[in-house]
């Protein structure tokens, strides 16, 4: 997924699993079938990878993370799971179909993700994905740009996401030669497990490189006042709802 981020597979199941869960709907765009050879980008723990899988399809699932690609093993043995990062993933393989869900908005080259999905797919191949978009999590990145800067830390420069517009990720997509079919840019709001804790499960998750250098306690400090700030807007019936906001696209490659 990403280079800057340290990722807790554990934590990630038991906690964000609703990021598999609202991923679901995706496989609907793509409509796997069983003789198709289909990749998913950015797999995470494998559990949109075993759920391609069930439609007969041959998948394969990558993601840059090795304690991601590790649990993703233990769960689904059968399935082949490889470490790559997807700015300079090169297959001799050809896929029918190329799945993103949840990883792309933590890649921070997307013409080079675009190049690798090009090229991994095959004429007439289809690239369906969901990510971050523009505006996402923005009452977040507000309250962490505030608390973070009365330490001295520009959070901007600490950035891990790309968050692009339609226009911005479609274009990039047909400057590669890619056709868009499809694209929405939604509002998504997404409530986080365990009540009060939910925000806190959140920032452990997504945001370490803002809190790189801190220590425990400065972390504490600084994930107190984040969710104080965001408590009028977000914190509502006893759970905390973060705001999403999502791309969904699906482009064609022509054929060759």
């Amino acid at each position: 997924m990403t280079q800057t981020k340290q990722w807790n597979a554990e934590l990630y199941d038991d906690k964000m699993n609703f990021v598999s869960h609202y991923g679901r709907g995706l496989i609907d765009w793509l409509q796997p079938v069983s003789t198709e050879r289909i990749l998913d980008l950015g797999c995470g723990t494998g559990d949109l990878t075993a759920s391609l899988a069930e439609s007969g399809a041959t998948v394969m699932g990558v993601d840059f993370s090795a304690d991601m690609i590790n649990s993703a093993r233990q769960k689904y043995p059968h399935l082949p799971f490889q470490i790559a990062d997807a700015h300079t993933f090169r297959t001799s393989d050809s896929y029918d179909a190329i799945f993103s869900n949840a990883a792309l908005h933590w890649m921070k080259r997307p013409e080079e993700v675009i190049e690798s999905v090009w090229l991994a797919l095959a004429p007439k191949g289809r690239f369906v994905a969901e990510f971050g978009g523009k505006g996402n999590c923005e009452l977040v990145i507000n309250a962490l740009r505030t608390t973070l800067a009365q330490k001295g830390i520009s959070a901007d420069e600490r950035m891990p996401w790309y968050f692009p517009s339609i226009a911005e990720y479609a274009a990039l997509l047909e400057r590669q030669g890619f056709r868009v079919v499809l694209a929405s840019h939604y509002d998504r709001p997404t409530v986080m497990p365990d009540g009060d804790r939910g925000l806190r499960h959140w920032l452990d998750s997504f945001c370490s490189p803002f809190f790189a250098d801190l220590s425990a306690s400065d972390i504490d400090d600084v994930c107190l006042q984040v969710t104080e700030l965001l408590r009028p807007a977000l914190f509502q019936d006893g759970k905390w709802i973060v705001d999403y906001k999502r791309i969904r696209v699906i482009a064609n490659k022509s054929s060759e």
